[in-house]
């Protein structure tokens, strides 16, 4: 059972400000995809949840918007810490997901399990919060789309070999499909639905 310090403690110490700050971060981290963001402001969530995802769980979240959970995170202080913070309740069906928080190491299930929205109203997809190892010394990826002149190379560690694959069937469905925000630490990268990745040729 979790702690009352563990659900109640670690929001943000100013949150009017504090939002603010990680909602513009995450704003510009998807009108410029793979670039490397540093958050100024950070939370302190339970310990399976990492430092960036708490922020934008803190920044994004509420009443109106269901969270899916890795069974890890479910079984931790997150479900009743991120709730207690922004009033946002834990949904077991990933496709009612407004946002899905998946914890470092963890496996993750096919994009296409979650909300793709629809070709009228390609909004209502689910947004995914990813904690990898470093954001850096990983596969190196061209990306390519909106927001990115020419291209530009991200290197994250600790995606699985299907990322990929995965990413690329996402793209394949636009304008319906998932976005991406991966963590780590104090910082993330977000990679809208637009943005197409490929391997470096050698």
């Amino acid at each position: 059972m979790a702690s009352q310090s563990q659900i109640y403690a670690g929001a943000f110490a100013d949150p009017v400000f504090a939002a603010q700050s990680v909602f513009r971060c995450l704003m510009d981290g998807f009108a410029r995809p793979g670039t490397i963001k540093r958050l100024e402001t950070t939370s302190a969530p339970p310990a399976s949840l990492g430092v960036a995802a708490g922020a934008v769980a803190l920044t994004l979240c509420d009443h109106d918007t269901p969270i899916w959970l890795t069974s890890a995170l479910g079984k931790s202080a997150v479900p009743q810490w991120i709730a207690f913070h922004t009033g946002a309740s834990a949904t077991v069906s990933k496709t009612d997901a407004r946002f899905a928080f998946i914890e470092k190491g963890a496996a993750f299930p096919g994009f296409d399990q979650f909300s793709l929205g629809s070709q009228e109203y390609p909004d209502r997809s689910t947004t995914l919060v990813i904690e990898v190892e470093a954001l850096t010394g990983g596969q190196v990826l061209t990306a390519k789309g909106p927001g990115i002149k020419g291209e530009t190379e991200i290197a994250v560690n600790g995606l699985p070999d299907v990322f990929l694959e995965f990413w690329t069937a996402n793209r394949a469905i636009f304008p319906r499909g998932v976005d991406l925000v991966l963590t780590a630490g104090d910082r993330l990268i977000c990679l809208p639905r637009t943005t197409r990745l490929a391997l470096k040729e050698a």
